[in-house]
């Protein structure tokens, strides 16, 4: 993986795909890059929401919640990201 952080975009299947394998890889331990969803317009409030509910049934640990980063704008997934890549 050449980069230094997954901002994952509003987009469909194969974005979903990708982003469960690249936080699947996060638990495992194969990589420790900030994975950050750009909630353009609350693009993926349902995704987090579907998280949360897998979380609360015990079908994932609440740490994965930790591993995902969220942004409401391009300039805030900025910000985010200077932080964690300092």
């Amino acid at each position: 993986m050449n980069s230094d952080a997954i901002v994952v975009l509003p987009g469909g299947a194969g974005t979903l795909d990708e982003f469960f394998e690249i936080l699947t890889w996060a638990q495992l331990g194969l990589h420790t890059k900030p994975i950050l969803l750009l909630n353009t317009e609350g693009f993926w409030t349902p995704l987090i929401g579907l998280i949360d509910h897998v979380i609360d049934q015990g079908f994932a640990d609440a740490g994965l919640k930790d591993m995902i980063l969220v942004a409401d704008t391009p300039a805030a997934a900025m910000d985010i990201l200077k932080t964690h890549l300092a």
